[in-house]
């Protein structure tokens, strides 16, 4: 799958601020920041993006989001992202991004542990990108990050406390080139006989099982949406890619609630309506993501059903 697009530094940087034990997390307290070229980003005191939230519960469901860029929303304003959006669409409720650049999933469950569970939600939402499996099986990305490895079957975080990058910088000094040339030749042979997508599977199946263990442990209830992303949207036919078997296999054996994205935003293609396929999604792609999570979540409500999903014409069925 085709790499999330680099940002010149002067600005995909200038929101991150270091952190021990996740790599890199969002600055807190940002002020209109002109980012994007002409987007705005905000940020509250704990480094979320937007307003300030309470950890008290509140009589409003409330609602979180987990994710990588997309979620967070690279490209656009505080009040163009899907979170936003779902905001708007579910008065009732209040929904909160957690979405991070640069994320794995690995990330995201040790952000959900630290932070996450604090706001006692009532719904966790992970925005999946299938490209953030690979980034479970790295100790570097932008910035060290944290890694589990699985011994015996049972997930063992590795690289934690994460080293600070001018800590990085003097190993690096140090570091012999032909070793570095020794790990690009056997992670190139890794990726040609498919270790690498094992690992980074197997990995992931482990995280998101830890990740599903906490959520329903504060009572809360697990919604996993498949994020398509590039070239993902609008790629026609009913059958699944093979990153979303992945996902699908995935969510159908633990019984968890899941939607699909392509085929909403595929509609909209067949429709005539031009969608970014290139870096990330504008407002007019986190509108569509944000109508379709709303409607999914409102169908299961009613429903009163924690498994079943009532997918468009379009898409695969996907009961469990």
């Amino acid at each position: 799958m085709k790499q999330h697009q680099t940002r010149s530094p002067e600005y995909f940087y200038s929101f991150d601020v270091f952190d021990p034990t996740k790599g890199w997390a969002l600055k807190p307290n940002l002020v209109n920041l002109p980012v994007f070229e002409s987007k705005v980003l905000n940020s509250n005191s704990k480094g979320i993006r937007g307003g300030e939230y309470s950890y008290e519960k509140i009589e409003k469901k409330r609602i979180l989001v987990f994710g990588d860029s997309f979620t967070f929303g690279e490209e656009v304003s505080d009040h163009e992202t899907y979170s936003y959006y779902l905001q708007e669409k579910l008065p009732s409720s209040e929904v909160i991004n957690l979405g991070v650049h640069g994320y794995g999933h690995d990330q995201m469950l040790i952000y959900l542990k630290e932070e996450g569970i604090k706001y006692r939600p009532d719904i966790v939402i992970l925005g999946f990108v299938y490209e953030d499996t690979q980034r479970n099986i790295l100790s570097f990305r932008d910035y060290a990050k944290p890694r589990f490895v699985l011994v015996n079957g049972q997930l063992e975080l590795k690289n934690s406390p994460v080293p600070k990058p001018e800590e990085l910088l003097k190993k690096e000094f140090y570091r012999s080139k032909f070793i570095d040339l020794l790990t690009i030749l056997y992670q190139k042979y890794r990726q040609l006989t498919k270790l690498q997508e094992r690992e980074a599977e197997t990995t992931t199946t482990a995280i998101l099982d830890e990740m599903v263990r906490v959520i329903r442990g504060v009572g809360a209830r697990p919604v996993f949406v498949y994020l398509p992303v590039f070239n993902e949207m609008t790629i026609s036919g009913t059958k699944l890619t093979r990153e979303e078997e992945y996902f699908s296999s995935y969510c159908q054996s633990r019984r968890i609630d899941h939607l699909f994205l392509r085929p909403y935003f595929l509609s909209k293609a067949q429709s005539g309506v031009q969608l970014k396929t290139m870096q990330h999604w504008d407002p007019l792609e986190h509108r569509i993501a944000a109508d379709a999570i709303a409607a999914f979540l409102t169908n299961i409500e009613a429903l009163q059903s924690p498994n079943l999903v009532t997918p468009p014409k379009t898409v695969p069925r996907q009961t469990n």
